[in-house]
């Protein structure tokens, strides 16, 4: 499946489930800023940066999608199968 396909699946599975994405630049000169998943006012918020290729931002956000329980919600089963490796797949350091 084409990256850019299997990212607008990760985005809208994102918003159904109430999480919200947002890509910025996060080239910071005085401190090291990582993508990742933050809770803002009560919602979990993925952060990623907006330098990053198609396939590392779908890995920061399967990372995150990895958390909730998908067994009720349709999808297409190579998402499915991203999300699920995902879970057995240590955060990198």
């Amino acid at each position: 499946m084409v990256e850019a396909a299997v990212l607008q699946q990760l985005e809208r599975l994102a918003d159904q489930l109430g999480v919200k994405v947002l890509y910025e630049n996060l080239d910071q000169q005085e401190f090291v800023v990582r993508s990742g998943t933050c809770t803002l006012r009560g919602q979990l918020v993925v952060i990623i940066d907006d330098r990053l290729a198609p396939s590392d931002r779908i890995q920061v956000l399967a990372d995150c999608l990895s958390r909730f329980d998908l067994s009720t919600i349709y999808l297409i089963p190579a998402v499915r199968e991203l999300i699920d490796a995902r879970r057995t797949t240590p955060p990198a350091a």
